[in-house]
């Protein structure tokens, strides 16, 4: 039989070697566990080094859109603290759409800045991390680089000018210098009088579009809704087809969805494409005015029935001083090009001899 005062010295013996393993494997873990929280502080340091180093915005967000952290690069964008603000009302009322697609404005302390934004959600779903960029200088690069197109486009056509002002301004002088003849009849000096007013009244015009064609961007940006827009043109428009007779269909599948724009170079350049239609019209035809959008861009067309388009001219239509019209200054579908662009777009056309045209333009929505 086995003495119990052995057994006990056995099961003291056990669990001072059990005691002995456990405070070795404490030891070895508190260790660990210790490495463990150097090599956090040293990533957390890093981190913020990095964090702060970034031209770029850092903005890190719970799952409640809350600002957890946020680099000194955003913090000075905005001019404010961001610790704990809530990022979705935050954003509403200081990041403002443009009409750029993924281009927001901050305004702050009398600056315009331009940022880009992009959100990353966290693998663990616990919240995400809001990239933004400054891209102002990309901007005015961006703009600078657009108006040296214009401006070259403006070199070439000098001499096409030259031709453009030479003619109208040449009738003008000649009908005014009819006038001065004493032995005119009052009823002859009245046409003629007409006629020289009509020459100066195209060279006026010539002039403005030429101006406006050189200047190209837009002067003022607002929110405006689209169906107001298509209702407006359609209002003006619609009588000057009628007295043609001419059908004018509008619709507009926008609801109260907005965009924001200049208005009147907007409203300027879709006038031009339903002025044209109107005029390449014989009576008895019709004209399709619609506006959609898909969320992204809005879409305005302008169709028509009449002879359509030879394909060899389709790819000047945009030339300036272009024109198919011996009243026409051919400049009016450069600059409505000119205001598409301008706001993120641009315009299309499709068309058939012998089954109509549609004349498609584009706008970013922004925000």
């Amino acid at each position: 039989m086995t003495d119990p005062a052995t057994e006990d010295r056995l099961d003291a013996r056990q669990l001072a070697d059990a005691f002995r393993q456990f405070s070795q494997a404490s030891e070895a873990l508190t260790g660990a566990y210790a490495g463990l929280q150097t090599q956090v502080g040293q990533l957390t340091e890093r981190l913020s080094v990095l964090m702060g180093a970034l031209p770029a915005g850092v903005v890190v967000l719970d799952r409640d859109a809350c600002v957890v952290q946020a680099n000194k690069a955003v913090e000075g964008m905005f001019g404010a603290q961001l610790a704990g603000v809530d990022w979705t009302a935050f954003c509403a009322t200081r990041l403002i759409g443009t009409e750029t697609p993924g281009e927001w404005q901050v305004d702050h302390a009398g600056e315009t800045r331009r940022v880009t934004r992009v959100d990353a959600p966290l693998e663990s779903g616990e919240g995400r991390i809001v990239l933004l960029t400054d891209v102002t200088e990309a901007h005015h690069m961006r703009l600078a680089a657009e108006r040296n197109e214009r401006l070259a486009a403006m070199g070439e056509m000098v001499a096409g000018l030259a031709h453009q002002l030479r003619t109208p301004l040449s009738a003008a002088l000649l009908y005014t210098a009819t006038l001065v003849q004493q032995e005119m009849a009052p009823a002859d000096k009245e046409r003629v009088g007409t006629r020289a007013l009509e020459r100066l009244r195209h060279l006026e015009k010539l002039i403005r579009d030429m101006l406006l064609f050189a200047r190209g961007e837009t002067l003022g940006r607002e929110p405006f809704a689209i169906c107001d827009l298509v209702a407006e043109l359609t209002q003006t428009l619609e009588p000057v087809a009628r007295a043609r007779g001419l059908r004018f269909e509008a619709s507009c599948a926008c609801g109260d969805t907005r965009v924001v724009g200049d208005r009147k170079a907007i409203a300027g350049a879709l006038t031009n494409l339903l002025e044209n239609a109107v005029q390449v019209l014989e009576a008895g035809g019709t004209i399709h005015f619609h506006a959609e959008h898909d969320g992204v861009r809005a879409c305005f067309r302008v169709a028509d029935d009449g002879r359509g388009i030879d394909p060899a001219l389709q790819s000047r239509l945009f030339e300036p001083f272009f024109t198919t019209r011996p009243d026409g200054t051919g400049l009016g579908l450069a600059i409505a090009r000119g205001v598409a662009r301008a706001h993120g777009g641009d315009i299309g056309i499709e068309s058939e001899p012998g089954r109509g045209s549609t004349f498609t333009l584009t706008l970013a929505m922004g925000g």
